[in-house]
């Protein structure tokens, strides 16, 4: 699902890792990386919560039984530049245990540096600002805040949060399905799932829904963020952009289900934008030639 947006990138899975896998796994793609940007995505469904000492859980060696798993050391592994993806319940202590270390480590080198780094005279930086320096090549995106759980829905995927970051398309029609008149209408998730085209061919019915997403989650977020924010979060990096579109639908689809997405940097609510009356009304004109499109006839075309 990630190759779709960043094709160029190389993707490594470990699943049910163990703690030395996690270290093993983040430290060679630092080292391969080198100075690009590493994407670490923890999907722990079922997994203990986070804990306030910020720790995520993993596997022992026997896999009899999770231990945890230092946000701390995770940083040191992953490094910078980073994006890291935090899907679980509680997700909101793991971004405040980040930061926390973040700045730890920040004032531990500049114990070690000159205090020279400050002009004379300068006032010592407020939180915020030695947040901001400690984080300043650190992107997070968290499914819930610290004191939320993730929701059980059956109308929703487990992760819905991943689903709505790597698969927003498919997210974003089944969900709007579920409430529209279409739903009478024989437009079903396996329908949905076999929705004809390319996402990167405009031609085709999920390319031109794939490039009218893209330009309503801009202009959300252009007509949101300010200036910096924007060109930081949507122009400079193919994949960072496009898994804050998805962050934007993410928002939308979890405040439904009573969960608040949060990132770092942090975005103003989005899920209200008018902008996605016109998505709805894309997808409603979409989906009613679906069934039409997958009839067989060769005479209809999109």
């Amino acid at each position: 699902q990630y190759e779709r947006w960043q094709p160029r990138a190389k993707y490594k899975l470990s699943l049910d890792p163990t703690f030395d896998d996690v270290k093993k796994l983040c430290t060679s793609c630092r080292r391969n990386a080198r100075s690009e940007r590493v994407l670490f995505h923890y999907n722990a469904l079922g997994v203990p919560k986070p804990t306030i000492n910020g720790e995520i859980w993993v596997f022992n060696k026997s896999y009899t039984q999770y231990i945890p798993q230092s946000i701390y050391d995770l940083q040191s592994w992953v490094g910078t530049p980073s994006i890291c993806v935090f899907d679980c319940s509680a997700a909101g202590l793991v971004v405040n245990a980040f930061q926390t270390f973040a700045v730890q480590r920040l004032s531990e080198i500049e114990r070690i540096s000159p205090v020279s780094n400050y002009p004379p005279g300068s006032s010592v930086p407020k939180d915020a600002e030695l947040v901001a320096r400690a984080m300043q090549d650190t992107i997070l995106l968290a499914s819930c805040s610290a004191h939320e759980m993730l929701p059980h829905n059956h109308d929703l995927p487990a992760d819905v949060f991943t689903a709505c970051l790597t698969t927003p398309i498919k997210m974003a029609l089944t969900v709007f399905c579920k409430g529209s008149l279409l739903r009478d209408e024989g437009i079903t998730a396996s329908l949905i799932d076999r929705i004809p085209g390319k996402h990167n061919d405009r031609k085709t019915l999920l390319g031109e829904l794939n490039w009218i997403f893209t330009a309503i989650t801009d202009t959300i977020a252009w007509n949101t963020l300010p200036r910096p924010l924007f060109q930081k979060l949507f122009r400079q990096d193919l994949l960072v952009a496009s898994l804050f579109r998805n962050f934007l639908l993410a928002e939308r689809i979890m405040h439904r289900a009573h969960c608040t997405p949060i990132s770092y940097p942090r975005l103003p609510p989005t899920y209200q934008h008018h902008m996605w009356q016109a998505w709805d009304l894309a997808a409603e004109m979409c989906l009613a030639q679906l069934p039409a499109l997958l009839s067989g006839d060769p005479s209809v075309e999109f």
